[in-house]
């Protein structure tokens, strides 16, 4: 069973609400609009102390009692962290006590996401190590191996997010969802997989991402867009 707080994934599949800019105001948005789990994007709120994250963490859950992902993305995998890596990695670890789930890229030295991952087991925290390829889509025994490569560096869920060059990329990243017999994330991004939001979760996708106001990825819906849809295919 993969819970993410009081979320059971193995129910039906969650909608991720990106919180960025006024995070408590997003954050009370994205629950009006029916977000399931936030994602608080640290790296997008410019927020390098530790103690600061944990009153943001702490203030949004006493605005919406919702699960909390805790995320710090690294430049290279489409996020705007411009500190040291060891404050990166550092932030969270620290404010592991105070979220839900913790989203490390498979990509990150391994030393720290070694440690990044411990940590979180250790907290009793739901892990996602995710991948994003933002140039192309692998061919499907690549993307199998990515997804195979984030269970074995001690994923809970897999994440892969890639960028579809034809309708054949977004039907192997759903033949690669389909086939997973562990809890994946799977998104083909920009307009050409912007259905894959929706109907990944039909093929075993257990996260979606949503956008509250402006998207934070290429090709994201909006939260109650999502939610509207899923509603009707699931």
């Amino acid at each position: 069973m993969v819970k993410i707080g009081t979320f059971d994934l193995e129910k039906r599949a969650a909608v991720v609400a990106a919180i960025s800019e006024t995070p408590i105001e997003t954050a009370r948005s994205a629950k009006m609009l029916g977000a399931d789990i936030l994602e608080i994007r640290f790296d997008l709120l410019n927020i390098t102390n530790p103690h600061d994250a944990k009153k943001l963490v702490n203030d949004i859950k006493s605005a919406t009692n919702l699960p909390c992902i805790a995320t710090n993305r690294l430049q290279s995998e489409g996020g705007k962290w411009s500190g040291t890596e060891e404050d990166r990695i550092g932030l969270l670890i620290e404010i592991l006590e105070q979220v839900d789930a913790v989203d490390i890229e498979f990509s990150a030295d391994e030393d720290v996401r070694d440690l990044v991952v411990q940590n979180a087991k250790n907290a009793g925290k739901t892990v996602i190590v995710s991948s994003h390829d933002f140039n192309k889509t692998p061919v499907v025994d690549l993307m199998r191996k990515t997804l195979d490569d984030c269970f074995n560096a001690g994923a809970n869920i897999a994440k892969l997010a890639v960028m579809p060059k034809s309708m054949q990329d977004v039907l192997n990243l759903l033949q690669v969802t389909h086939d997973s017999k562990a809890p994946v994330c799977t998104i083909s991004m920009g307009d050409l997989g912007k259905h894959s939001r929706i109907v990944a979760s039909c093929y075993g996708s257990v996260l979606t991402y949503g956008s509250v106001g402006d998207a934070v990825a290429p090709g994201q819906l909006r939260v109650d867009e999502l939610k509207t849809a899923l509603e009707m295919l699931l």
